[in-house]
């Protein structure tokens, strides 16, 4: 009876960890008005804004390793289903919209396609 008890609780515990850090992660980001609300960091730092899209400061952001896994547990929780990889570059559409999102070091650009 012990075992099983322990497997519970062992099980509670773990449960209860992966929803509060999936809910701390989403709490991260915040839908962004001009791109589709396209989850963009929180604490990002918006540098260039045209009609295309915008760049951001985010040193989250990484050319060899891409974004973070929170951020794309985000983009995939907020209906984002990642497409084709160009380089630096990953496409995420949701119905008939399409980002480009390009992460370079400590760089972010998201773009409308469409």
């Amino acid at each position: 009876m012990k075992k099983i008890n322990g497997w519970i609780l062992a099980l509670a515990a773990l449960l209860a960890g992966g929803a509060l850090y999936y809910f701390i992660t989403l709490s991260l980001y915040e839908p962004s008005e001009d791109l589709f609300s396209f989850p963009v960091p929180k604490n990002a730092e918006l540098v260039h804004k045209n009609e295309h899209g915008n760049s951001y400061d985010w040193s989250k952001a990484s050319e060899e390793n891409g974004i973070p896994f929170g951020y794309e547990l985000v983009l995939k929780a907020n209906g984002w289903k990642k497409g084709e990889r160009e380089g630096a570059s990953v496409y995420y559409t949701k119905g008939n919209h399409k980002i480009d999102l390009i992460s370079s070091t400590e760089n972010l650009g998201i773009i409308r396609v469409n």
